[in-house]
């Protein structure tokens, strides 16, 4: 009888398993040694991987790329086409049944309509070129409580790496290059709409610039009304004090005597987006507290703040009787009314600009003046007070 002098492994040893490595030493490894370390990670196991088109250069194979490239290349198109019409098309406002209504009205659906064609492209290029490239594969990681370790994190860009190794984008030539053109043009785009303020200078014309001045301003001399918009801008429905019951809101628009009958006129003065106003009375016996400087813009229990939010110009279209709140629903900033619309949650930093009102001899609410500070979010102020 003979005995072996090796002794099985204890129990739970076998194969054991080499030690994690350190952050430090996952920093000096090769991107193809971080990637097949990011398979042993987190228990990580790959339970199925079929390549998409394990036999290269087939015609099937080119047909996909063509696919994929193609949508890339619409986007391309419709970005420069974005390009053009932002830059070219006409933007003036025309009535309708004048000469170019039709091209003018057509601005805002052509600028809009090729931006979101390209964006939407692009989209679907990225999703296609996953579908049809990416490999198949099922993996199955443990779950664990909280973030990765440092390791793990540190491998991400090797997995990402050997992902776009695995598609074979390197000799998708093709592809690369309707993508980049799609980006290229989508960015300068983008670039031009960013500079397009600066191009168009809102502030030319001085004191007088569109930025500065709203419909509101009285013109040599002419009374401005508060007008409610009934939906028809032939109607012209005036607004008095005894019209409004304490506690609530309404919104109202500029109207001159000049502007009756002339449609244009009419159109503009509802359509600016500047001239929207909300006119507030309050329940009476509120403690208001008034902005320095604005001590005489209200009438009695009137108040009127603009409704473009100071944060990034959304309307502020809601009103909070019980608690005198204004409210912006785009990003939740609220406006106390009781204190000259001052900004009392949310983003927005500003008060709401006030309105100089009061009732002429004809028993009317009308506009004292312009507004004092300019309208909206404060980007613009800080070309004159940096």
């Amino acid at each position: 009888m003979t005995t072996s002098s090796q002794h099985p492994p204890a129990l739970g040893t076998e194969n054991p398993k080499p030690p994690a490595p350190t952050a430090a030493e996952v920093e000096d490894m090769t991107i193809e040694q971080r990637a097949r370390l990011a398979g042993d990670l987190d228990d990580v196991e790959v339970v199925h991987n079929q390549p998409k088109w394990p036999i290269r250069g087939t015609r099937a194979e080119k047909r996909a790329e063509r696919s994929v490239a193609l949508w890339f290349v619409i986007s391309a198109l419709s970005g420069l086409a974005f390009v053009v019409a932002f830059v070219a098309w006409p933007y003036e406002y025309v009535p309708p049944g004048e000469p170019g209504y039709l091209v003018y009205s057509l601005y805002t659906p052509v600028v809009g309509g090729t931006f979101g064609l390209s964006v939407l492209a692009i989209g679907i290029g990225v999703i296609s070129y996953i579908k049809k490239f990416f490999p198949d594969e099922v993996s199955v990681q443990q779950r664990h409580d909280g973030a990765s370790d440092d390791v793990a994190r540190l491998t991400v860009t090797a997995q990402l790496v050997k992902a776009a190794k695995d598609t074979d984008i390197a000799r998708r030539k093709l592809i690369v290059r309707a993508a980049g053109g799609a980006a290229g043009v989508l960015g300068l785009g983008l670039g031009v709409a960013a500079v397009a303020p600066l191009v168009r200078d809102p502030w030319k014309g001085g004191d007088e610039a569109a930025l500065w001045v709203t419909p509101w301003k009285p013109v040599n001399g002419e009374t401005v009304y508060l007008r409610r918009d009934t939906g028809d801008p032939h109607e012209i429905s005036l607004v008095r004090p005894e019209d409004q019951a304490p506690g609530s809101m309404e919104t109202v628009f500029p109207f001159r005597e000049s502007d009756r009958g002339n449609e244009e006129a009419l159109i503009r003065s509802l359509r600016a987006s500047d001239a929207p106003v909300m006119l507030i009375r309050l329940r009476p016996g509120e403690r208001v507290v008034k902005r320095s400087g604005q001590e005489d813009f209200n009438y009695g229990d009137f108040y009127a703040f603009s409704k473009i939010c100071s944060h990034l110009g959304c309307p502020t279209s809601l009103y909070e009787a019980q608690t005198n709140r204004i409210l912006c629903p785009c990003h939740q900033s609220q406006f106390l009314a009781t204190e000259y619309a001052r900004p009392v949650f949310g983003p927005a930093t500003r008060p709401l600009a006030q309105l100089p009102i009061t009732v002429n001899d004809e028993g009317y609410l009308v506009a004292t003046g312009d507004f004092a500070e300019p309208v909206g979010p404060a980007f613009w102020e800080r070309r004159y007070n940096p």
